[in-house]
């Protein structure tokens, strides 16, 4: 017997009870996600602020290439 999942089946219960979790200390969390994200934000502005008072490329300012 094939079930449509498309069609509410009335014998399978909702939860009823929220698990309570906690943030985990490590890896993908809210807090890493946000510092990742403002630490790139610095070092975008940075390579700008290079950039504008150099008067060349980051590439060139660290000698990778030249101008």
């Amino acid at each position: 017997m094939l079930i449509n999942p498309m069609t509410p089946t009335k014998s399978i219960p909702k939860p009823t009870v929220t698990p309570d979790l906690e943030e985990p200390k490590f890896g993908f969390n809210s807090y890493a996600e946000r510092l990742n994200g403002r630490a790139a934000m610095i070092g975008f502005i940075l390579s700008l602020a290079i950039e504008f008072v150099s008067r060349q490329g980051v590439l060139a300012w660290l000698g990778l290439i030249d101008p």
